[in-house]
């Protein structure tokens, strides 16, 4: 067991590629280093995870076909599995939330987001819904149909959000807390081709960042909490215009993280192996990249900002490391601190 002066780190892996399953790490606060505990391999690629209220338990998919999802005990230096995996009843679940006593995933090769049971252990029931995404986008290669690739729930926790890169929009669902019903409630086109892959909210809970994965761009959104729809505010580009444009080497951002202050705004970007820094204008709306620091390794897949908002880490897939960055509190330009490997690490979640 691990001491309180510490905290923790659970760090997703793609087991078909090396992985070790899901990692644990102690994590020091004082130089944001991660030192490895131990692993465990009880799902298959456990790609992304998410932790409970209280840090007591956490949540992961596994992003196979079928799908699976599984909930863990935290009372040790190495998650052990609570209750039984679970199907989602869709392909390939890349992301997953909590909201309205349910786990949420979102389906990825399915283009679906299916609703599991809480129950009271913590552990998971047998899925309770299934809602089916439409539709596709101008890029046939990868936008053939549906493919949804985050889902999460909004800042009143009266929603849940799914972000769909087939189709180029965000979906915003009703979950029902006694029968877990999903049912769409509306939905938001961005300019097609962008394949947007995730979003954040900014602080304040009216505002929302889309970040494009076939498109380096971010789209800037007002998020009305109370009709439950998404607004378009206009673009702004997370790489340099020559950069972007390099066809040599093409870039696939990957994950948006806004600072806990609402000034700053950073993205992973994947293929430029970089993470980029935006200023937030005091209203949030106006987005501008300031710079772009290499990001501690290759093809970083997630960011993560630890509660204080000193420490970034990146979980860079390729080159098998997750790598620490020191936020300067004045430009929000991070310093690479420090990494440790991690083979095929794809997502990293602080307790």
């Amino acid at each position: 067991m691990i001491g309180n002066s510490s905290g923790r780190a659970f760090i997703g892996s793609f087991t078909s590629a090396g992985g070790r399953g899901i990692t644990a790490a102690a994590v020091d606060r004082g130089t944001g280093a991660l030192t490895v505990l131990g692993s465990t391999d009880a799902v298959p690629d456990p790609s992304f995870l998410t932790a409970g209220p209280g840090g007591t338990i956490l949540y992961a998919v596994g992003e196979s076909a079928p799908g699976v999802a599984a909930a863990f005990a935290l009372d040790g230096d190495v998650p052990a599995l609570l209750g039984p995996v679970r199907a989602v009843d869709g392909d390939a679940p890349t992301h997953l939330a909590l909201a309205a006593n349910h786990l949420v995933t979102a389906n990825y090769t399915s283009g679906s987001v299916t609703a599991l049971p809480v129950l009271a252990d913590g552990s998971l029931g047998a899925a309770a819904s299934v809602l089916q995404h439409e539709g596709n986008g101008p890029d046939t290669g990868r936008q053939e149909a549906p493919h949804a690739h985050q889902v999460l729930a909004d800042p009143s926790g009266n929603w849940v959000v799914s972000v769909d890169l087939g189709t180029d929009s965000v979906r915003v669902c009703a979950l029902d807390p006694a029968t877990g019903a999903l049912s769409l409630h509306s939905e938001t086109s961005l300019r097609p081709g962008t394949g947007p892959r995730h979003l954040a909210f900014h602080p304040s809970g009216s505002l929302a960042y889309v970040l494009g994965e076939l498109e380096p761009t971010l789209t800037v959104c007002r998020w009305d909490a109370a009709a439950g729809r998404l607004d378009v505010l206009g673009e702004t580009p997370v790489l340099p215009e020559h950069e972007a444009a390099d066809d040599a080497v093409r870039t696939y951002p990957s994950e948006v993280v806004v600072a806990h202050d609402g000034r700053f705004l950073w993205t992973a970007n994947r293929g430029h192996d970089s993470i980029s820094v935006l200023t937030l204008d005091e209203s949030g709306e106006k987005a501008a990249l300031v710079a772009t620091v290499g990001c501690g390794g290759r093809w970083p897949r997630d960011l993560t900002l630890d509660p204080s908002g000193q420490w970034l880490y990146a979980a860079n897939e390729h080159s098998g490391n997750v790598s620490w960055f020191a936020v300067d509190a004045e430009t929000g330009v991070p310093r690479h601190a420090g990494s440790v490997e991690v083979p095929a690490a794809s997502c990293v979640v602080l307790v």
